[in-house]
């Protein structure tokens, strides 16, 4: 009956063929990790930090299809910029990831996932699980990031069956 009941869920969720076994394994979702680094430059034109510039949004991600994911951040060198804040999330959710944040208070060896990076250790529960389907971008509002290195992690399992996510850093 279990059985029954839970291929007619996935049958209605449209979940591939490929991805069923992931889903009825009490194990699942298993991840894959990627990381990448961020360097600001913001008083170089069009550089990721450069908040009207060409090099924002910049893209971390690629994503494939839909994916399950978990991103957060390690500051590796403080940022700097004064007024400046900076978001993570998508093209129509620009901060549906990482809460807008005022960069200055982002420092080293510090992680960051929600609207204030404040500790060197967090519990697991913090790091939210996301569905995501469009490449995740980090957005630099306001004013220019003009130095510091933020190394991005995330955490994903595919979804759909070209469910896929690359470093764009």
């Amino acid at each position: 009956m279990a059985i029954d009941i839970f291929t007619e869920a996935v049958d209605q969720m449209g979940v591939a063929q490929s991805n069923r076994n992931l889903l009825a394994n009490q194990n699942w979702p298993q991840y894959k990790s990627l990381e990448g680094s961020m360097t600001f430059a913001g008083a170089t034109t069009n550089d990721p930090g450069d908040h009207d510039g060409t090099g924002n949004p910049a893209t971390l991600f690629t994503i494939t299809g839909v994916v399950e994911i978990s991103i957060f951040a390690i500051c590796t060198t403080a940022l700097v910029g004064t007024s400046a804040t900076i978001e993570v999330g998508t093209a129509k959710t620009t901060a549906g990831l990482i809460a807008l944040t005022t960069a200055n208070t982002i420092i080293a060896d510090e992680i960051w996932h929600d609207a204030s990076s404040d500790a060197t250790v967090e519990l697991t529960s913090v790091i939210l699980r996301n569905i995501v389907s469009e490449n995740i971008i980090q957005t630099v509002k306001t004013a220019n990031i003009t130095a510091g290195v933020i190394k991005y992690i995330v955490r994903w399992s595919p979804i759909s069956s070209d469910g896929n996510v690359v470093s764009a850093l």
